[in-house]
């Protein structure tokens, strides 16, 4: 399967709160899986830190959105995140799987759906 994005959209009463405790966990291995991950540590804990202290007050992340292979972003639609890759690829599925297991083993219920972005989005 290819895809050109995948969206983890929280189900029932979850929020992007819920996300924080394990935020570290997906953006670590979102930028290692994409071969993104900053030279610098201190570079990685920044973006982690800054994600963190939204999510911890319920607020829209930035989520990465650098220029790269891939972007982690947290649209103002709905309570999602996804992955977008540049072009269709097995990449983008096998990171949005990959962070779905994640995000599964710590109890934050969501759905995944595929290509899903919206036309402001695109």
């Amino acid at each position: 399967m290819k895809a050109t994005s995948g969206h983890f959209v929280l189900k029932g009463k979850k929020d992007y709160r819920d996300i924080a405790p394990v935020f570290p966990e997906v953006l670590t291995t979102f930028l290692e899986e994409t071969d993104q991950l900053p030279e610098d540590p201190e570079v990685l804990l920044m973006f982690i830190h800054l994600n963190q202290v939204e999510l911890e007050r319920n607020g829209k992340p930035e989520g990465y959105n650098r220029k790269g292979r891939m972007r982690m972003i947290f649209p103002l639609t709905r309570k999602e995140f996804y992955v977008r890759g540049t072009a269709r690829s097995s990449e983008v599925v096998r990171v949005t799987e990959r962070i779905s297991r994640i995000l599964n083993k710590n109890g934050v219920d969501h759905e995944v759906e595929w290509n899903a972005l919206s036309s402001v989005e695109e």
